[in-house]
């Protein structure tokens, strides 16, 4: 089958004759595909199949209007699919616009999201600037192969990045203001191992499957429920065992408790014997 990746930051151009030569499967991104269509290089008259990937993120804001572009362009006839492993109610509300009333629904109830192989930790911290010794703390006193550290802002990452680099720890770091080519670089380090330790924000907090990430860390809580599920899913792909440590601030209390509720789960406090883990 002749398949093609169709993503921003690449030369328009490549994708241009890519597209010439006729595809059977084009995977993209929102904003390359919609280009392509609207400048009529990617051709949808014979399109029998229209998948969204990471549904509820495709049609949040950041991407809503995008896609509702791209279904402009899509024959009357064509299928199509929708796939999230978490599916808000405003945003399954939202799919009825342009869905069938037919169309079959495989919901998955809340509870049973948590992956049975992830171990939920929390570490209570009482303030914001005692976050990076605990973090260097820990990451000192545990055999690591590989973990993700989720922060929520890009200054967030530089800050606890270069607080690692100075404590001599290899760690690399992604964050959406870098181009393409950086990202592939980094990811291709990460998924070698050349370096253990990727501090990020939600940009990696799907899709993303790395068989050796065993940890992943919570230095700040995402600000959707539904984001927590996503990060924590890094550790524990196709089924394997892996680990969650959260660190929460006393104005967190309330959402880690809500996370628990929704999800039927429970986050137990870190053991103080880390061999435990």
């Amino acid at each position: 089958m002749k398949i093609h990746s169709c993503v921003g930051g690449t030369v328009v151009k490549e994708d241009i004759a890519q597209l010439k030569k006729g595809q059977h499967i084009v995977v993209g991104t929102p904003g390359r595909i919609h280009e392509m269509m609207k400048k009529n290089h990617l051709k949808t008259d014979y399109l029998k199949l229209f998948i969204l990937d990471e549904a509820d993120e495709m049609l949040s804001r950041g991407f809503k209007q995008q896609i509702q572009d791209i279904f402009k362009f899509l024959p009357g006839d064509v299928q199509i699919a929708l796939f999230s492993a978490t599916m808000p109610p405003d945003i399954l509300k939202l799919t009825s616009n342009f869905m069938r009333e037919d169309a079959a629904k495989i919901l998955v109830k809340n509870e049973e999201l948590t992956l049975e192989g992830i171990r939920q930790y929390y570490v209570a911290v009482e303030r914001q600037e005692w976050k990076l010794d605990i973090l260097i703390d820990l990451y000192s006193n545990m055999d690591i192969q590989q973990a993700l550290i989720y922060c929520n802002t890009k200054q967030q990452v530089e800050k606890v990045t270069e607080r690692m680099k100075s404590e001599n720890f290899v760690v690399s770091s992604m964050h959406g203001d870098l181009d393409q080519l950086k990202r592939e670089m980094i990811m291709k380090e990460f998924r070698t191992g050349t370096t253990r330790v990727l501090i990020t924000t939600d940009l990696l907090s799907r899709g993303i499957d790395v068989q050796q990430v065993g940890l992943v860390i919570n230095y700040e809580l995402p600000g959707k429920k539904e984001s927590y599920i996503h990060r924590i899913g890094r550790a524990g792909r196709y089924g394997r065992k892996g680990t969650a440590i959260n660190f929460v601030l006393p104005n967190d209390a309330r959402f880690i408790r809500e996370i628990q509720d929704h999800y039927n789960t429970q986050i137990e406090e870190m053991p103080q014997d880390l061999d435990q883990l």
